[in-house]
């Protein structure tokens, strides 16, 4: 049982993925205020085989959700393609008849469809909709009445405070999970590599394109035949993405865009708390109910913490060894949030 945070402190809604039934129950059972959750098909970006929803484990996963006073987000976060709206459509009507508590959504066509047809299902713009300004969220909030916006990977805790003070919208920030430092779920590297769209395939390296291969020692990993890592034998080896990977420029190996490393805010929720954030996410549709687990319960502590005592917050080592365990690469970093990308 966990204390009740202070009167002055409100405490954001701690929102945990849910890649199956058996996660969205250990996420529950770890604290989540929220899970959040998609169907087996092209309108979620995590359209994994082996993952995801049928309508009956959601409506069960609603059911178990409310009885524990927790709310499921249902992502129908990919943009619709033509010719098959009426697919995309029909996940919004789910989601209303299987009582999700809201859509979170970024296709503006999809997201006018739901304020018409469902004015009283809550929506939320997906972090796919990219809204890093006041000007873009209003805009959604004055034409489809959205109530909550899942901000961007890129803006910096000072942008998010002036943010904030620009709108009454709800804010949603990432606490912990994967980074990228490109639009999400645009990213043109991956979509030239592989001929897939990250937001519709759900991955930045589709499995169809990955490839590895030993050579006298080395694994080689490549994809779409492209050599985007090598290692040495025990050197571990991580999943080929392209702007994760090792490359030689001008005589020099190394990452050339970006290090493998996961995003970890906790050290900086008394600063979001005091903000008004509304709720804090965790990234990872994909990982296990382990990792559902590990860093539910991490996150449900260290925001009590947080909110209990927010002058004397200090994120604990046996916090930071968890997460650190989950971590891309073994590596963590606070990312844009301290500083601006460059």
């Amino acid at each position: 049982m966990t204390q009740a945070p202070a009167a002055h402190a409100r405490r954001p809604q701690l929102v945990a993925p849910a890649g199956s039934l058996a996660a969205l129950r250990t996420a529950l059972q770890h604290g989540a205020d929220a899970v959040y959750l998609g169907l087996r098909d092209a309108t979620n970006a995590r359209n994994f085989g082996g993952l995801n929803f049928s309508e009956d484990d959601i409506r069960t996963g609603v059911a178990e959700a409310h009885a524990r006073g927790a709310e499921v987000l249902f992502a129908i976060n990919t943009f619709a393609q033509m010719g098959h709206v009426d697919q995309w459509r029909r996940a919004v009507d789910a989601a209303a008849a299987l009582g999700a508590d809201a859509v979170i959504m970024a296709d503006p066509g999809l997201i006018a469809y739901a304020a018409q047809r469902h004015p009283s299902l809550r929506i939320h713009l997906s972090v796919q909709g990219s809204a890093t300004h006041a000007d873009a969220i209003e805009l959604m909030r004055e034409q489809f009445g959205i109530r909550r916006v899942v901000l961007p990977r890129v803006l910096t805790v000072t942008q998010i405070a002036k943010l904030a003070r620009q709108t009454d919208i709800e804010l949603e920030v990432f606490g912990f999970g994967s980074l990228c430092v490109m639009a999400e779920g645009r990213c043109l590297l991956s979509s030239y590599a592989t001929g897939d769209s990250p937001n519709n395939k759900g991955v930045c390296s589709p499995a169809h394109a990955v490839r590895w291969d030993e050579h006298d020692g080395t694994m080689h990993a490549r994809l779409s035949g492209i050599l985007i890592d090598s290692y040495g034998p025990g050197e571990p080896a991580g999943y080929p993405t392209l702007c994760k990977g090792r490359f030689t420029v001008e005589g020099e190996r190394g990452y050339v865009l970006e290090e493998p490393t996961s995003l970890n805010a906790i050290s900086l929720l008394p600063t979001l708390i005091d903000i008004g954030i509304a709720a804090i996410k965790i990234e990872g549709r994909q990982r296990s109910p382990r990792y559902v687990a590990d860093v539910v319960g991490v996150l449900r502590a260290a925001i009590d913490d947080a909110c209990r005592d927010p002058k004397r917050f200090a994120p604990r080592q046996e916090w930071q060894a968890a997460l650190g365990r989950h971590a891309e690469g073994d590596q963590v970093t606070q990312g844009a949030y301290e500083r601006p990308w460059r």
